[in-house]
């Protein structure tokens, strides 16, 4: 177990990523998307509580897909089929408040063409929780572009999850490098004390 952590709850923020009707129905590992949605929902009520930001970032496209990123790869994608409704919308579970922040990204990475940087340097925030699905995907791409704007991050483990173990253990080898890697028990103890 890492040692215990603190940290401001006035400069700091959670970013959950794609916590999403769409997103959360996929099947994921190690952790069940339910599980993802009730840790990040039980920091969200704590960080708001001690006077943090709560950011829920979401992902969608045009309906004509005009807007999605498409470069040639050498995996393709399926082709993408209609999407409900509902698909882009943030699941009701994570306790969403007026207060909070909603972000729509269009790619993986929360910054890119968002106001996300600046959300959070007008609110002076110096610390990101991160939490989300999947966890090699839009999650480390957001990390990726958080530490090279300098900001402090916590990897919430288990209020994160991929589709497949390995990609998820792959990005927790990158995330120590990149911050402090902890579970969501430590990050409410950190809150409480």
């Amino acid at each position: 177990m890492m040692p215990d952590i603190s940290f401001d709850p006035v400069t700091t923020a959670l970013v959950a990523i794609d916590l999403q009707h769409g997103i959360v129905n996929l099947e994921t590992v190690p952790y069940g998307s339910a599980d993802v949605v009730a840790h990040t929902a039980q920091i969200a009520k704590a960080l708001r509580a001690a006077g943090g930001t709560i950011i829920f970032v979401r992902v969608t496209n045009s309906d004509d897909g005009a807007d999605a990123l498409a470069p040639t790869t050498d995996i393709v994608p399926p082709a993408p089929a209609p999407k409900p409704s509902y698909w882009a919308e943030l699941v009701p579970k994570l306790g969403i408040k007026d207060s909070d922040i909603i972000v729509t990204k269009r790619q993986w990475g929360a910054f890119y063409g968002t106001d996300l940087e600046l959300q959070l340097r007008r609110r002076g925030i110096r610390t990101i929780i991160l939490t989300g699905i999947a966890t090699n995907i839009g999650v480390e791409s957001t990390a990726r572009d958080a530490f090279e704007r300098g900001f402090d991050q916590i990897f919430v483990e288990d209020a994160t999850a991929a589709l497949n173990a390995d990609a998820h253990k792959g990005s927790f080898a990158l995330f120590g490098r990149m911050g402090r890697v902890r579970s969501t028990e430590q990050v409410l103890d950190a809150l409480a004390g």
